[in-house]
């Protein structure tokens, strides 16, 4: 049913008229569409649809997603709801152009800032007992909340209403007391991880990819898919303090896959979705705040990952076919890596193997962990997993690596890798028919937390010596989980 109507609506897609389409799509839009994507077609829980930030997707692709859905997210195929011509129709009406451009600068930024309800002063120190960095923000896409916990004792210290559709990546101050949200559709969130206060929001962006918290805690990096811009905001209070318009060295414009802080190099590190080059921009002060260096890559490089020392990058692009690895430091590719099944780089780990570095990154199309070595940048092995899946985590005090297999036909599975012998010896299923992904360790390694991925989800922590369970607690579709220490201190096993 799905194909059928996917091939349907791309011989349509050749005989209705866009402006007959656009006529026939707004109610289906508002109907179907509009809680996720927004009236204005701006984004919400979903993406914006608009063509500025569809990119390089095709009208027939975008009618194969509506048609099916999209693997791994909340969309969700509407094949059994709509018609082919329906469904043409949607998909024409997304490549339309909006009844006015979307722009947000510094001046809609500002004006959305908003300050703490309580204004009473903080706590000078923890009004709890355990160990303040072995704390865990916990993301609960499932009723919008956020939840801190108490890494010691497994117990929630604060449960607090989030923004809709929060990205689950999220970044803490370096003294971990505060830890910065984002959501979608670019708003950015500042709280007390002790009290669970919130204590500033501004929406940086329409529609926002992710943030980074540069190494001295003094500035926020929004990276923006609408508009086209990275944002500098103050890390104190979200002031916005710079918004730099993306563009590539031919003046194309182009939307931000991701942003990242590289804390050795003192620099935010931006990649972009739609031109041949990396930024680097330094947070060092002077007359040209924030000045952007271009990095030339022989392919759009949207997904990164870097060494311990933030020396090289390992990027690839959506092709997912093949890596380049570039010095930072003299801007030159060094390397070309194989890869074949779309490395999900931003989640690969490193450790130490028969006394090399390496690192390690599952793939979003093929059953498989890449292993690789930093040392010469050869391919040490491709382990077979039971399927594709988004996130691999391990620990310095622990040889094991749990990579999840959420986007193949088995994604209530989690495997256990032992990094010594790079081989699978152990499978867990934690809830037999439930998605079960993304795993964090505490401090100290002992205990790792498996997220069940539903509405009536779960945390599951297990002994990380003999993968027994040792507690389960009820959360509402947990997406993301991050240990403040771990995070923190950048920490050999945990993704940057």
């Amino acid at each position: 049913m799905k194909f059928a109507a996917a091939l349907s609506a791309l011989c349509l897609l050749a005989v209705v008229p866009a402006a007959r389409a656009a006529d026939d799509a707004a109610p289906l839009y508002r109907q179907y569409c509009a809680a996720c994507h927004g009236g204005d077609r701006l984004g919400g829980v979903g993406p914006a649809l608009v063509p500025d930030d569809l990119g390089h997707l095709k009208p027939a692709q975008a009618a194969k997603v509506i048609a099916g859905g999209l693997p791994g997210t909340e969309m969700k195929g509407f094949a059994g709801r709509l018609s082919p011509g329906q469904i043409t129709a949607l998909a024409a009406y997304v490549f339309s152009p909006p009844a006015a451009e979307p722009t947000w600068g510094m001046a809609q930024i500002a004006a959305s800032r908003t300050g703490p309800a309580d204004r009473s002063p903080l706590p000078a120190k923890p009004p709890f007992a355990s160990d303040p960095l072995n704390l865990f923000i916990v993301v609960e896409a499932g009723d919008h909340h956020v939840t801190v916990l108490d890494g010691d004792r497994m117990t929630p210290i604060a449960r607090v209403p989030s923004r809709a559709a929060l990205h689950g990546g999220a970044k803490f101050s370096p003294d971990g007391r505060f830890v910065y949200l984002m959501s979608r559709d670019g708003w950015v969130s500042k709280l007390d991880m002790w009290t669970g206060r919130l204590l500033a929001e501004v929406r940086a962006g329409l529609d926002s990819r992710n943030i980074a918290v540069s190494a001295d805690g003094r500035f926020v990096l929004v990276g923006n898919l609408l508009p086209d811009s990275v944002a500098v905001l103050d890390a104190a209070d979200l002031a916005p303090i710079k918004v730099i318009p993306v563009a590539g060295r031919d003046g194309r414009r182009s939307r931000v896959s991701a942003v990242y802080t590289a804390p050795p190099r003192h620099s935010f590190i931006v990649a972009l979705k739609d031109a041949r080059e990396i930024w680097e921009i330094p947070y060092a002060q002077g007359p040209d705040r924030f000045p952007v260096r271009r990095i030339a890559t022989e392919e759009v490089l949207d997904d990164f990952f870097f060494d311990l020392g933030y020396r090289h990058l390992i990027g690839a692009g959506r092709d997912g076919t093949r890596g380049e690895v570039i010095d930072l430091g003299t801007g030159r590719k060094v390397a070309t890596l194989p890869f074949d099944g779309m490395p999900h780089l931003g989640s690969g780990i490193t450790f130490t193997w028969h006394g090399r570095p390496v690192f390690a990154t599952p793939h979003l199309k093929q059953g498989v962990v890449s292993v690789i070595a930093m040392d010469d940048w050869s391919e040490v092995k491709r382990i077979p997993t039971c399927g594709p899946g988004y996130f691999i985590r391990g620990h310095r005090n622990t040889p094991y690596a749990w990579v999840d297999c959420s986007l193949g036909p088995t994604p209530d599975e989690i495997q256990v890798i032992d990094t010594r012998s790079l081989k699978v010896v152990r499978t867990l299923r934690p809830a037999p028919g439930k998605r079960t992904a993304h795993v964090e360790f505490t401090r100290d390694g002992r205990y790792a937390l498996v997220s069940i991925m539903e509405n009536d989800g779960a945390l599951v922590v297990y002994d990380a010596r003999d993968f027994h369970e040792v507690k389960r607690l009820p959360m509402r579709h947990p997406v993301g989980k991050y240990n403040v220490f771990n995070k923190i201190t950048y920490a050999q096993g945990t993704s940057h």
